[in-house]
Protein backbone atom coordinates (compact mmCIF):
# COMPACT_ATOMS: atom_id res chain seq x y z
CA UNK A 1 0.00 0.00 0.00
CA UNK A 2 0.96 3.67 -0.75
CA UNK A 3 0.19 6.74 1.06
CA UNK A 4 0.28 9.92 -0.88
CA UNK A 5 0.93 12.64 1.82
CA UNK A 6 0.37 16.00 0.71
CA UNK A 7 1.69 18.58 3.85
CA UNK A 8 -0.43 22.21 3.60
CA UNK A 9 0.44 25.06 5.44
CA UNK A 10 -2.56 27.50 4.87
CA UNK A 11 -2.74 31.51 5.75
CA UNK A 12 -5.03 32.47 8.62
CA UNK A 13 -6.58 34.34 6.98
CA UNK A 14 -8.17 32.48 3.91
CA UNK A 15 -8.19 29.26 6.44
CA UNK A 16 -11.68 28.80 6.68
CA UNK A 17 -12.54 29.20 2.83
CA UNK A 18 -9.72 26.28 2.54
CA UNK A 19 -10.83 24.30 4.85
CA UNK A 20 -14.15 23.99 3.84
CA UNK A 21 -12.99 23.72 -0.01
CA UNK A 22 -10.80 20.68 0.97
CA UNK A 23 -13.40 18.99 3.14
CA UNK A 24 -16.65 19.96 0.66
CA UNK A 25 -14.65 19.48 -2.29
CA UNK A 26 -11.19 19.01 -3.30
CA UNK A 27 -10.39 15.79 -1.18
CA UNK A 28 -13.73 14.13 -2.87
CA UNK A 29 -12.46 15.82 -6.54
CA UNK A 30 -9.28 13.66 -5.79
CA UNK A 31 -11.10 10.85 -4.54
CA UNK A 32 -13.52 10.04 -7.46
CA UNK A 33 -10.35 10.17 -9.64
CA UNK A 34 -10.92 6.32 -8.97
CA UNK A 35 -7.16 6.05 -7.83
CA UNK A 36 -7.32 6.14 -4.25
CA UNK A 37 -9.41 4.24 -1.88
CA UNK A 38 -9.42 6.40 1.47
CA UNK A 39 -8.37 9.46 2.57
CA UNK A 40 -7.29 10.81 5.96
CA UNK A 41 -6.96 14.59 7.07
CA UNK A 42 -4.89 15.37 10.27
CA UNK A 43 -3.56 18.87 11.90
CA UNK A 44 0.38 19.29 12.34
CA UNK A 45 0.54 20.27 16.07
CA UNK A 46 3.86 21.28 15.69
CA UNK A 47 3.51 25.36 15.26
CA UNK A 48 5.82 26.49 12.43
CA UNK A 49 7.76 29.98 12.37
CA UNK A 50 6.17 31.51 9.43
CA UNK A 51 2.82 31.31 10.67
CA UNK A 52 -0.36 29.49 9.61
CA UNK A 53 -2.06 26.05 10.66
CA UNK A 54 -1.01 22.97 8.80
CA UNK A 55 -2.48 19.90 7.66
CA UNK A 56 -1.42 16.43 6.45
CA UNK A 57 -3.90 14.83 3.71
CA UNK A 58 -3.14 11.57 3.27
CA UNK A 59 -4.53 9.44 0.63
CA UNK A 60 -4.32 5.72 -0.24
CA UNK A 61 -3.35 3.77 -3.09
CA UNK A 62 -2.61 0.05 -4.14
CA UNK A 63 0.68 1.52 -6.06
CA UNK A 64 3.46 3.37 -7.00
CA UNK A 65 2.00 2.57 -10.46
CA UNK A 66 -1.37 3.83 -9.35
CA UNK A 67 0.26 6.83 -8.16
CA UNK A 68 2.14 7.44 -11.37
CA UNK A 69 -1.11 7.69 -13.45
CA UNK A 70 -2.67 9.96 -11.00
CA UNK A 71 0.47 12.71 -11.04
CA UNK A 72 -0.06 11.85 -15.25
CA UNK A 73 -3.59 12.29 -16.01
CA UNK A 74 -5.38 13.95 -12.73
CA UNK A 75 -2.72 15.80 -10.27
CA UNK A 76 -2.16 19.37 -12.74
CA UNK A 77 -6.12 19.94 -12.91
CA UNK A 78 -6.46 19.60 -9.48
CA UNK A 79 -3.36 21.14 -8.42
CA UNK A 80 -4.22 24.47 -10.45
CA UNK A 81 -7.64 24.77 -8.53
CA UNK A 82 -6.05 25.39 -4.85
CA UNK A 83 -3.42 27.99 -6.76
CA UNK A 84 -5.87 29.89 -8.72
CA UNK A 85 -8.67 29.97 -5.28
CA UNK A 86 -5.72 30.36 -2.56
CA UNK A 87 -2.23 31.61 -4.53
CA UNK A 88 0.58 32.41 -2.30
CA UNK A 89 -1.44 31.83 1.23
CA UNK A 90 -1.03 28.21 0.54
CA UNK A 91 2.12 26.51 0.99
CA UNK A 92 2.29 22.50 -0.25
CA UNK A 93 4.56 19.84 -0.72
CA UNK A 94 4.18 15.87 -1.12
CA UNK A 95 5.80 12.82 -0.07
CA UNK A 96 5.26 9.47 -1.11
CA UNK A 97 5.32 6.68 1.70
CA UNK A 98 5.38 2.80 1.30
CA UNK A 99 3.45 1.06 4.45
CA UNK A 100 5.77 -1.42 5.85
CA UNK A 101 3.26 -2.93 8.73
CA UNK A 102 -0.07 -2.27 10.75
CA UNK A 103 0.47 -3.12 14.58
Amino acid sequence: MIIYNVTINIHESVHDQWMQWMQEKHINDVLATGKFTAARMVKVLVEEEMGGVTYSIQYTTDSKETLERYYQEDAPRLREEGLQLFGDKMLAFRTELELISDH
